[in-house]
């Protein structure tokens, strides 16, 4: 080869070899920021579990939730778990398995409205606080104080002063719950475009499911990236070492169950109070009362 061939051909290999690190190094950055632009998520898609295999794990861990709960009770202890995350990510499956097996007034649901004019005039915490556990609780936020960091600051329903506000002084809020004796627990929802967008579409098809889909979700969908700036600011500045947040992959719904109620159920160390087996007493037979006859109620109709 002459060497004028040659070096063409070396000048060439550097080219193409140039070429090759930077689509690297873009599809990397790319990976790396998946949820923010909707692309497809880093890591391998594991095989999806079988209803089977997700109702077995499923019922394990909610009889590790109740003896959670029974030592929450005992000892007194307040727990807070916030659900955050992209519309349609699954926050709200998750706290229903929760607490399906629990006793509402031990594990409660805090999911509130828009604030009343009267509330827009209040410090912004004061309408949370009052839905702080008390001992011997807990309450699961669907959706908690980080909405001014969230849609109202993409939707522009708080001006810039309020939103710097909260960022610096939310922070302290949760230091000063800590220290108060609340175990505060915060949960992120990541779910790809890709994902999201089949799950507004399955809920604008099925009747039963079309009353989650509101007017500021299908915004969401045109703000992808506003959502995502948003929650990167946010994360900033809250995702603290007192108080940090985890994020929970949910492109696949039953693992992403699982695996935060594995979580949480990790975070609170606690011990097995079940109670030795109990037999039933026999019912006292009333020889002498006469019931009165049964066509005197009214019962519901046997359509089905």
């Amino acid at each position: 080869m002459s060497k004028n061939k040659e070096k063409k051909h070396k000048n060439s290999n550097s080219k193409n070899n140039n070429v090759l690190v930077k689509e690297k190094d873009k599809k990397e950055n790319l990976q790396e920021h998946a949820e923010h632009f909707g692309e497809d998520e880093i890591k391998e898609k594991k095989p999806k579990l079988t209803d089977k295999e997700y109702m077995k794990e499923l019922e394990k861990l909610q009889i590790e939730l109740v003896k959670l709960q029974e030592w929450v009770k005992l000892k007194g202890l307040k727990v807070v778990a916030v659900f955050e995350g992209r519309d349609a990510a699954g926050k709200g499956g998750t706290i229903k398995r929760i607490t399906e097996s629990l006793n509402p007034r031990v594990c409660r649901v805090v999911a509130l409205g828009t604030p009343t004019e009267r509330e827009k005039t209040q410090w912004y915490f004061q309408r949370y606080v009052p839905h702080l556990p008390a001992a011997g609780e807990i309450v699961l936020f669907d959706r908690s104080w980080y909405n001014r960091a969230g849609v109202e600051r993409v939707m522009g329903f708080c001006n810039d002063a309020e939103y710097w506000e909260f960022l610096r002084s939310c922070p302290n809020f949760e230091r000063m719950l800590i220290r108060s004796g609340v175990i505060l627990i915060k949960y992120w929802y990541s779910v790809s475009n890709k994902e999201q967008e089949r799950r507004f579409q399955q809920r604008i098809d099925d009747p039963t499911r079309r009353w989650k889909l509101s007017p500021m979700d299908l915004e969401s969908r045109a703000r992808w990236v506003e959502y995502s700036k948003a929650k990167d600011e946010m994360f900033s500045y809250t995702d603290t070492k007192e108080s940090p947040w985890y994020v929970v992959q949910a492109d696949d719904k039953k693992r992403a169950r699982l695996n935060c109620i594995s979580h949480l159920l990790s975070m609170i160390p606690y011990e097995d109070l079940t109670p030795e087996p109990i037999e039933l007493p026999p019912r006292d037979d009333h020889k002498g009362y006469v019931r009165p006859p049964i066509t005197n109620q009214t019962f519901v109709p046997d359509i089905y």
